[in-house]
């Protein structure tokens, strides 16, 4: 049952998981367009690698269907209780296919329903987690990455690599193999199940994202198997299968909120940007750029002055770094860090909207690009992002860009912005490594007792620089922060939860009103 027409939208997201990024990020940039996010209940929702209640989730949807606008799902959460879930658990193909075909009954009852589903293709993970993956990568890990690689290869090539695809198989043993990839074809299969939903009208947009792919793999293998579906049902017109996966709620958000297809200038922080390399895509950064803007629903603009919104991309020189600061790979002469800043003044003098995508090191903000930004009013971008991989922090740039013209809530759009550079710079790139050093030795996949006392030491080392960042760039807007006790989502440095709340000051309430309900930016 849709609303009037007057009401603002209500959006239903079922997340990948519950992290700040995934499930409170969404929710924020719904809220600065005066949008509604239900989500289902906590115990519904996976927890870590712990998998969701996925009867749950079935009666929160269906209860939940005839009040609302937009459905944005992810399949994995939806069928198998979580995207981690989803490489983990062992349930059979066809309770899966049972699970999904809720979709199709809530469609039929609710037909004005407007479905936007994702998918993520299995990853082959670059690190042996244990937690993340099934137990048995954290031994066999770096085998089954060789083993990828060489499948993909002989699948591509041919004969010229049989000798090595042998060599691979024989490094494993068998039953470990045969369950690995077992769980690949069975979430496969339930993505060419997606796809035929989306033939059928039961979907009005389907993204199928790779996570943490690289140029071979069976990640590229599957994605060519999905792409020879598409050809087959004649879907691409409401299709998109690219390197991503967290994001994609944003990207999916701004998408079903913003309809018409935004124009968007691409502003590179080297001339040759576009052809810089990323190490957790099998793309450069312009296809990767042109790959996330269509998913939300953008394309690319002659010139800044046709464009809706600017999207500046910093991308290091040559190829992506893990460690800050790489002189040989990021920091190189193929950019130029102060003529890039210089840009951003120029355009947010000139009124554009600017949303900020920060991909030189993947991961955090680059340290260099944030202290020269510091001259720069702040509080005045569209967007800001620069989390985990370049994916990860284009989709969500380009869903701030794209939904900062519809926003309504100026408290709503400081509180989702401040966010990201809290978590992205703050956390990411400067204390989440402080944090580190005061431990012993800690486990990247667990830290175990040492979690309370990480915990610690982050309160004690960020709080006061929220406080800082805050007052130094927002403190003119008329609004209030809260600040909460920052704590890890995990038992793992890697997400810190950073509980933040912007409102209007009590002076702005008992104050006129703000000009107009337009756009705040």
């Amino acid at each position: 049952m849709l609303p009037p027409s007057d009401k603002p939208p209500t959006v239903l997201l079922i997340p990948p998981d519950t992290r700040p990024q995934t499930l409170e990020l969404p929710a924020q940039l719904a809220r600065m367009t005066g949008a509604a996010v239900r989500v289902p209940p906590a115990e519904a929702l996976p927890d870590f690698f712990t998998p969701g209640n996925t009867d749950l989730l079935k009666h929160w949807l269906l209860k939940e269907a005839d009040q609302a606008d937009i459905l944005i799902v992810c399949l994995e959460t939806l069928c198998l209780g979580g995207m981690i879930p989803a490489r983990r658990v062992s349930d059979p193909l066809e309770i899966v296919l049972e699970r999904l075909a809720v979709l199709a009954e809530v469609k039929r009852r609710e037909p004005d329903l407007q479905i936007y589903a994702f998918g993520v293709i299995v990853r082959v993970a670059h690190d042996n987690d244990p937690h993340e993956e099934k137990p048995y990568y954290g031994q066999w890990g770096r085998e089954l990455r060789a083993y990828s690689a060489a499948f993909d290869r002989h699948a591509r090539h041919g004969v010229a690599d049989a000798e090595a695809l042998e060599v691979a198989r024989a490094a494993l043993p068998a039953d470990i193999l045969a369950d690995w990839t077992g769980t690949r074809e069975r979430n496969r299969a339930l993505h060419l199940a997606a796809l035929d939903l989306l033939s059928a009208g039961v979907l009005s947009h389907l993204c199928l994202t790779l996570d943490d792919t690289t140029p071979y793999g069976l990640a590229a293998y599957d994605r060519r198997m999905l792409e020879a579906r598409a050809d087959e049902l004649d879907v691409w017109p409401r299709l998109d299968i690219y390197p991503g996966a967290d994001e994609v709620p944003c990207a999916l958000l701004a998408r079903a909120l913003a309809p018409a297809t935004a124009r968007v200038w691409v502003r590179y922080s080297g001339l040759g940007g576009a052809g810089a390399e990323m190490i957790y895509e099998d793309r450069p950064a312009g296809e990767l750029v042109r790959a996330h803007l269509r998913a939300a629903g953008c394309g690319l603009a002659d010139t800044p002055d046709e464009a809706d919104f600017v999207l500046a991309v910093n991308t290091p020189g040559l190829r992506q770094a893990n460690r800050q600061p790489d002189f040989a790979t990021v920091d190189t002469p193929h950019r130029h860090l102060p003529a890039f800043v210089d840009a951003l003044r120029a355009d947010l003098e000139a009124g554009y909207a600017v949303s900020l995508a920060d991909i030189a090191y993947p991961n955090g903000a680059e340290r260099r690009l944030w202290t020269l930004i510091q001259g720069l009013p702040l509080a005045e971008l569209a967007g800001f992002s620069a989390w985990n991989t370049a994916g990860n922090t284009l989709g969500t740039a380009i869903a701030f860009g794209k939904l900062a013209a519809l926003g309504t809530d100026r408290a709503a759009h400081a509180e989702a912005l401040f966010a990201r550079m809290v978590d992205d710079t703050l956390y990411q790139s400067f204390a989440r490594s402080e944090v580190r050093e005061r431990l012993s030795n800690p486990s990247p996949f667990d830290l175990g007792e040492q979690r309370e006392a990480a915990e610690a030491h982050l309160r004690e080392i960020i709080t006061p620089r929220i406080e800082a960042l805050w007052q130094r760039h927002f403190s003119e807007l008329g609004l209030e922060l809260e600040v909460g006790a920052a704590r890890l989502a995990w038992p793992r440095l890697f997400t810190g939860v950073f509980p933040l709340k912007a409102k209007v000051s009590a002076i702005e309430r008992h104050g006129p009103p703000p000009a107009g309900d337009g756009p705040f930016v």
